[in-house]
Formats: structure tokens, sequence, C-alpha cells
């Protein structure tokens, strides 16, 4: 059974008796670990990822499109120039694209093969908001440092990179020179550097990334947990209190609270967690109602959406102060900032003229369930210097947009001086 995954049949007798005994020494238990990795991350099937500002859209085949901004040559075309409509990254042909990522002023892409692809701003660890790294890179570039390690998941956090290999080791890039997570490193580092403490023998199906935080989810013989390491401002380590953490720490409310975490997602101040049981659990900074407890208030621990309670959620996706909950049954709730209408709900102007509304508490997208398909994945963009755009992707492929739309990342025109689109409208691109 475990010859029939797509990242385990590649490898070689020794690797596959090595990533036996990382898993706990059974083949049951790379089984588990392998389809628990296929269960959070969209691999090898369609994606759509909202950056900040600028968008990637990878089909079932592996081609990537890509539009919106790019100052810094973010969308891989050879070019500096807005892209209103998804187009195709040419240079790719022939590489299919598995997962992807997209952070300020860069992308990165993985293949099939676990070679990991770069462009934009040419930095592992620069600050949104800074100028650090003036140099660009206008086209895929592959990421020479890691070659030799096959990765299967890649995310981009605030002054930091992240990657996963396929026996799930976590490395990290420009992750604070100050040593606070583990290892010291300078912003411009090109480095991969393992992630020290905890996780070195214990295998990651999972990584997300925030301002300045990682979340790992890792499978131990015994069951999944989830570690936190890196700035705790608002609670958002989950550890009960608001320190920071030098090296991995497991977060030890889910096993008061008798959950199995699936998915994790990092938002910029606040996390969230699925669990086996289709319970939502959310933590971090409170601020516009994002944790979805019908209140502001931080929670240093990780605590249950009981407004979801009658809902069996599957996924979840977190941005900057905003929260979205995909069910079983494909429906999809929100919660937090409204800022530039990326929740969906496109409320009815107040006397002042302002539609965008907070929400405290989780509300169906009523403007997707129109769509009359069931929603797959959400991806909304995760930064606090950039207003937010939103995608909901359908089963079959049809790819959604709402929010900011002032630079193209939505993928359509917009007319008469809009810069934002309240309801989902659909994108010019098949994702099949």
């Amino acid at each position: 059974m475990c010859q029939k995954r797509a990242i385990f049949k590649p490898m070689a007798p020794e690797e596959r008796q090595d990533l036996k005994q990382r898993c706990g020494g059974s083949w049951k238990l790379v089984l588990r670990f392998l389809l628990a990795g296929e269960a959070c991350c969209r691999r090898e099937r369609s994606q759509a990822i909202a950056g900040p500002g600028h968008s990637i859209a990878v089909t079932s085949n592996g081609v990537v499109y890509s539009f919106g901004s790019n100052s810094s040559g973010q969308l891989g075309h050879g070019t500096t120039e807005e892209e209103w409509r998804p187009r195709q990254i040419r240079s790719l042909r022939g590489i299919r694209i598995i997962q992807a990522a997209a952070g300020p002023g860069r992308t990165m892409l993985i293949s099939d093969a676990g070679q990991v692809y770069a462009f934009g701003k040419d930095s592992f660890g620069e600050s949104e908001y800074g100028a650090q790294g003036s140099k660009m890179v206008t086209t895929p570039q592959l990421v020479e440092s890691l070659k030799n390690i096959f990765v299967v998941q890649a995310v981009i956090g605030n002054f930091f990179t992240a990657v996963l290999s396929r026996e799930g080791r976590v490395y990290t890039f420009s992750w604070g020179n100050d040593g606070r997570i583990g290892h010291q490193t300078e912003p411009n580092d090109v480095e991969p550097h393992p992630l020290l403490g905890a996780l070195e023998n214990i295998p990651v199906v999972q990584i997300a990334a925030g301002y300045c935080y990682l979340l790992a989810l890792a499978c131990h013989p015994s069951g999944m947990s989830v570690y936190s390491v890196g700035c705790g401002l608002g609670g958002k380590l989950g550890h009960g209190s608001r320190t920071d953490e030098k090296y991995p720490r497991l977060i030890e409310q889910f096993q008061l609270l008798n959950l199995q975490p699936m998915v994790v997602a990092a938002g910029a101040w606040h996390a969230a967690v699925v669990g086996r049981d289709g319970r939502v659990c959310t933590w971090g900074w409170g601020r516009y109602g994002c944790l979805g407890h019908g209140n502001e208030e931080c929670e240093s621990a990780p605590k249950v959406v009981e407004a979801l309670s009658k809902v069996k959620a599957v996924n979840v996706a977190t941005g900057d102060y905003t929260t979205f909950v995909v069910s079983d049954d494909g429906d999809v709730y929100s919660f937090g900032c409204g800022e530039s209408a990326s929740l969906g709900h496109n409320a009815a102007a107040d006397e002042q003229g302002n539609r965008h509304v907070n929400v405290l508490s989780p509300e169906l997208v009523t403007s997707l369930k129109e769509v009359k398909e069931r929603v797959v994945q959400i991806s909304l963009t995760n930064s606090i210097y950039w207003n937010a755009h939103t995608f909901a992707l359908t089963e079959s492929g049809k790819l959604y947009a709402f929010g900011a739309g002032d630079k193209g990342q939505l993928g359509m025109e917009l007319v008469n001086n809009q810069s934002e689109r309240g309801n989902p409208e659909r994108v010019d691109v098949d994702l099949r």
C-alpha cells in the first residue's frame, strides 16, 4: 500500500528503510505518515494560492499560472509587468509542479521530483516591508542549496522560509539572527538549516508559517500532534503563555481536549487546527473576531470553536485576522476582519457607507452556496501589509475569487475604478 503513494514510489530501498525507522519501525506507521501528508496538503492535486498582491494556480497536471502584482518578477514570466489574467509560466514546460508558496514579492514551486524553484525577490529572509535584497529573479530558478533534499512543501513566513522533506524533516532559512529559532542565521542566508530540538527524530507531515513563527503537524507512533516555535506574541504558539520558543515545543492542549489534529493553519497572528472528528480549534490574537469565539479576546492555548459544533470541518485557512473553515459537505464559513471584502459576506453598507463589517462568530458564506458546487480548498492572503483576497476552488477545478483586486490578483479586470470584488466571481482558468 505504501508503494502506491506518489512520494514513496521513487524512494530507493535504503531510503524506504530509513523512513520506516523514522516513523516508528513498521510499514503501517509509514502508510499513516504518507496518508496524513496527502490529507492536509493538496499535493499532486489542483490548488490556488492567494499571495500578498499576486496569485498562483496549479492544475492537477502540474501546470502553473500566475497573475497580479509583479514588481519583483514574482510571476515568473521574465518581466516585471502586472498580469490581470492567469498566464501560464511557459519556462516550466515539462516540469510537473505539485505544490506552491507565495510570499511578499516571492514565489516558490515544488516539482514532483522534489526540486524547488524560486523567483521574485532573491532572499529567503526578507521582511514584507523593507529594502533588503534588491536583487530579483524574473523566471523560475532551481534553488541549488536544496538540490540534495527531496522537498514536498515550502512555506514563506515573515523574515524566514521553511521547507519540509519527504522524510518529514524541517529545514529553515534566515530564521532570526538572535538565535531564538534554534539556529543563528542572517537575513540573506541561502543554506537550509535543520530545525533542531524535539522534531529532529519525529516525522512531520505539514508545516505552516505566520508572522515570525512556525507550526508543524507531527506523526508520532501514538498519534498526531502539533509543535510550535518562534515568536509568542498574542499567545499564537498555543502554550498558555506569550513567551517566545527557541526550539519546537509540543502544544499539549490537544491531548486535554482529546483532539487528534489533522490540518494546521498559521495566520499572521493567530492559528487554527482541524481535528479528525471535525472540530476546529483556534488560538492567538483574537482581534476583529478572527478566533470565532464571539469576542476579540486573545487565547493563548487552543480553544474549540463552539459555534461550529454542528459542522464537521475538513479544512481551515487563516490570514491576517481572518479565518475560513470548509465542511465535509463543501460549505464554507468565515469570520474575522471584513476589510477588503475578503470574507465573502458582502454586507450591506451602513450609514457611513462602510460595508467592511468584522464577523466575531463563524458565518456561512452564502455567496459560495450559489456556486452549487462543493468547495475543496480555500486560500487567503496571509500578510499584514497587503489588502487580502480569497480563492475558493471547487471539486471540478473551477476557481472563484473575491476581495482586493487592485493589482490583478483576482485574475480579472475590475471596472469603474473598483479595487475589490465583494462576491465570488469565476476566474478564467481550468484547474482540473
